[in-house]
């Protein structure tokens, strides 16, 4: 490949090729310039025969704004984490930004915030909980908008968008009381994450306004294999009639735990979960849950991000959306 081929067209090469002065060829690219119609003519025609394209970052980082969305996911541990940023990913790119997308934990990951803080953001999304802090701070200083998508982070200068999740596992847990279940176990998740710890309370607010007490209760990584160890471990205890389970990573995992003891839900015990992610209505499964509405919850969140970037002094927002129980085969 030779040289001219392998390097990138800029302004300059385009300003040649049409004649014109390099400040021509910025005013063709910046809407509302004036630039006389035959030079802006032949500035494009140039161009496309070039294959020119304006560097719009640089063009950002020039004016201090662009369109750059940072998205902070932390390990993205389970299916739902990665659904709700493809999602979130492809709603961005509709509304004309651009995500850039930074994981891992650690160091790594506070090295990786504090360089994409270089770059002039339109704003940065919380997906994951671990650096709250450190980011919000930073982004602070910047006057970068901070949006929290899944929990809610109590901060100044932060929106919030995320599932009720304490009263979405209210619902479930009444449901199985109804069915008569009274020997009740739950598995929760990591303890980092506050969505383990709130669906938790509202099976607790159930169980307390009922007069039962849980029976037990183990912990998993909000994973198959997660859910599958801590249900081994808690069906070697007491007899239960009932297994909440704070995702349906771990309830798909706790229903393989079953199988292996000669179990099935719902007819020895009910299972639930919570989140609806497309494993949960495969037939084998059949999985009744919560659902964690990530559409609404992406739509709300892209809504925020808009009125937010319009109106940077508005008072910061939490918008609370409902998790709609899914009535399957296992409660």
């Amino acid at each position: 490949m030779s040289e001219h081929k392998r390097k990138r067209i800029t302004a300059a090469d385009v300003a040649r090729q049409a004649g014109v002065s390099r400040s021509a060829v910025s005013r063709a690219f910046t809407e509302g310039s004036y630039l006389d119609p035959a030079k802006r003519e032949a500035i494009l025609r140039a161009a496309a025969e070039l294959g020119y394209r304006p560097n719009a970052l640089a063009a950002g980082l020039q004016g201090g704004q662009s369109n750059l969305v940072a998205i902070f996911v932390g390990d993205l541990p389970n299916e739902l984490d990665k659904e709700a940023v493809a999602a979130l990913v492809a709603g961005l790119n509709g509304i004309g930004k651009w995500p850039i997308v930074i994981g891992g934990s650690g160091q790594a990951a506070r090295d990786a915030v504090s360089n994409v803080l270089c770059y002039p953001l339109a704003a940065m999304v919380l997906r994951s909980g671990s650096l709250d802090g450190d980011i919000v701070d930073a982004c602070g200083k910047l006057n970068v908008p901070v949006i929290s998508m899944g929990r809610v982070v109590e901060a100044p200068g932060v929106d919030n968008v995320c599932v009720r999740n304490r009263d979405g596992m209210a619902r479930g847990t009444a449901l199985l009381i109804g069915k008569g279940r009274r020997e009740f176990g739950f598995i929760g998740g990591p303890e980092r994450f506050c969505s383990s710890g709130a669906r938790r309370q509202g099976m607790r607010d159930e169980l307390e306004k009922a007069g039962i007490a849980l029976r037990a209760e183990d912990r998993g990584d909000y994973t198959v294999s997660g859910g599958y160890e801590a249900a081994m471990r808690l069906l070697d205890g007491p007899r239960l009639d009932a297994l909440i389970c704070a995702n349906d990573a771990m309830a798909i995992g706790a229903l393989s735990a079953l199988k292996e003891k000669g179990l099935e839900a719902p007819r020895d015990l009910s299972v639930i979960g919570f989140d609806d992610i497309p494993m949960a209505g495969w037939p084998i499964f059949d999985l009744t849950t919560l659902r964690n509405p990530i559409d609404d919850l992406v739509a709300a969140m892209l809504d925020l991000l808009t009125r937010r970037i319009e109106t940077p002094d508005k008072p910061d927002e939490t918008i609370l959306l409902d998790a709609e129980l899914i009535l399957r085969g296992t409660h």
